[in-house]
Parts: structure tokens; sequence; C-alpha cells
């Protein structure tokens, strides 16, 4: 669990570890009211939009869960490196990771003023799915001959 000696960031390290869908509510706490969020598929404002965000991830897909790996403060800011580890929501599938980082901007309260998370959609996700991948990674090559 969290790592941290900043009460700020082992509570919101903390939080993400342990985020399960009857945990959703608390993330009111953590994120402030006019919070934005941005990630590869998303750009919202508002603790609803980004709640919504993390419901869809638990109805779309099986045992999702992050592991934060490092952490970097520097003032009101912080950078985390994770892990999303999760399964498709289909017979038999293989458990996935995503690796990633997120960076954060905590307003006066501690509390998340800007949540963006950094990701390479094709290398982490596109890549790794049966149809998809071949035709990515067949892609790839051809742009790095």
């Amino acid at each position: 669990m969290s790592r941290h000696e900043d009460p700020r960031i082992a509570r919101i390290v903390t939080l993400f570890e342990t985020l399960s869908p009857a945990g959703l509510p608390q993330l009111a706490s953590l994120y402030t009211e006019d919070a934005r969020f941005k990630d590869p598929f998303n750009e919202v404002q508002g603790v609803p939009a980004i709640r919504a965000i993390f419901e869809h991830m638990f109805v779309s897909l099986d045992g999702p869960r992050f592991v934060v790996h490092d952490v970097v403060v520097q003032g009101g800011q912080c950078f985390l490196t994770w892990d999303f580890v999760f399964r498709l929501r289909r017979a038999g599938s293989d458990e996935l990771v995503v690796r990633g980082g997120t960076h954060l901007k905590l307003a006066a309260d501690g509390r998340i003023g800007v949540h963006r998370d950094y990701w390479d959609a094709a290398e982490e996700i596109y890549e790794k799915l049966p149809l998809l991948g071949t035709l990515m990674r067949w892609l790839k090559r051809r742009v790095n001959r």
C-alpha cells in the first residue's frame, strides 16, 4: 500500500490501490468539486464525471486494480508510476497490464485539482488485442524501418 510520508499522497495512493465499486463515493473526498481529469480516452471536469469514468471501468473490465510503484512529490504536485491490471470481460481472458504514469496537481486542502494520466494506448491496449494487435504490430514494424 502507501509508501509515502506525505499524508496527502499516502491517502491518494491508498485509495487508488484499494479502489472498488463500493469505494467510489470516496472519490468526492479525494477530488475538488471542479477537478479536471484527462487520459488517452477521456477529458472531463467535476467529481460526477470523474466517478463515471471509474464506474465504467468496473462495469467494463474484470478485476481492475492499480499498483503504484514510484511516487515523486514536489510541493503541490505529484507524479506516480503504476500498473493497471485487469482482465477483459470474456471467458478465458488473460490478465493484461497497462503501465503508465499520473501527474497530479493538488489544491491547498490536499485534494486533487488536476489528474492527468499518461500511457500509450497503442502499445498498452491495442497491440494486446487479438485481431487489432496483429495490425498494430505490423504497422509499428513498417514505421520503424
